[in-house]
């Protein structure tokens, strides 16, 4: 726990970060079957926040018990957990793997609570065109082509001529000519808005037909503020939801 330099010193000379895992350690000796931790982390900065949810890593593994685990921290939830329980207003919305949670969410809400930066949200309209379902986002001919399972998902549940809202995560959109070549169902046109370079990627922050999204690219891209650029979606990772209950019709 990183206290070695710290064990003379009285409690009133801890600080907060240190005091909670004083807490820790005096939790891991009494050797439970159950460890109840709640937000343990919250007081520590974040080069020890990060080295702290590694150790506790090892240490669900080494005492091969359960842990519940409570925190507003999704990088903790996804790190740490084996099964999550995602909750609004003290309402389950969905228990499940950390994967499961980000790949397959039940609701708008645990969709746009999993991920940094958080889900896209599109109003669109569906609509058939042929023997296509296509989403029609805005005034604007943007049409998104709907993959055939998904499509399926669409005109069973009668949803064909209604208004129904897209998800596609940050990293989902994409600015590589090839994709966009390789795409021709799912591109768009915009103009970037906010610039961030990460390091090992840049977000880029732009508008499709007045709904704010953010698309999470490769740091090498050319992109910058003010250009206008065409970027595609992968319509495989796109996630549709009902505009009344919110809850998913396919994804």
């Amino acid at each position: 726990l990183d206290l070695e330099a710290l064990l003379d010193r009285k409690p009133k000379a801890l600080s907060g970060g240190q005091r909670q895992r004083v807490a820790m350690g005096r939790a891991i000796v009494r050797n439970p079957k159950v460890f109840l931790m709640d937000e343990p982390l919250s007081n520590l900065d974040a080069k020890l926040r990060v080295q702290m949810r590694v150790e506790i890593a090892k240490l669900h593994k080494d005492l091969d018990a359960t842990i519940i685990y409570v925190t507003h921290d999704q990088t903790e939830a996804m790190t740490l957990g084996t099964r999550i329980i995602v909750m609004k207003d003290g309402v389950v919305q969905q228990v499940d793997s950390p994967k499961n949670l980000y790949d397959k969410p039940t609701n708008l809400f645990v969709a746009g609570f999993m991920g940094s930066p958080q889900m896209n949200f599109i109003d669109c309209e569906v609509e058939k065109q042929g023997e296509d379902i296509m989403l029609h986002i805005g005034q604007a001919r943007t049409y998104i082509k709907v993959p055939a399972d998904q499509a399926k998902a669409l005109v069973d549940g009668g949803y064909v001529g209604k208004q129904v809202i897209m998800g596609i995560r940050p990293e989902d959109i994409h600015d590589e000519e090839s994709f966009i070549e390789m795409s021709p169902d799912s591109k768009f046109e915009t103009k970037i808005k906010i610039y961030e370079l990460l390091g090992a990627e840049v977000h880029l922050h732009f508008d499709i037909e007045g709904f704010e999204c953010a698309a999470k690219v490769n740091a090498r891209t050319d992109a910058r503020v003010g250009d206008e650029v065409t970027m595609a979606m992968d319509v495989n990772k796109i996630h549709i939801f009902d505009k009344d209950t919110e809850e998913v019709i396919t994804n």
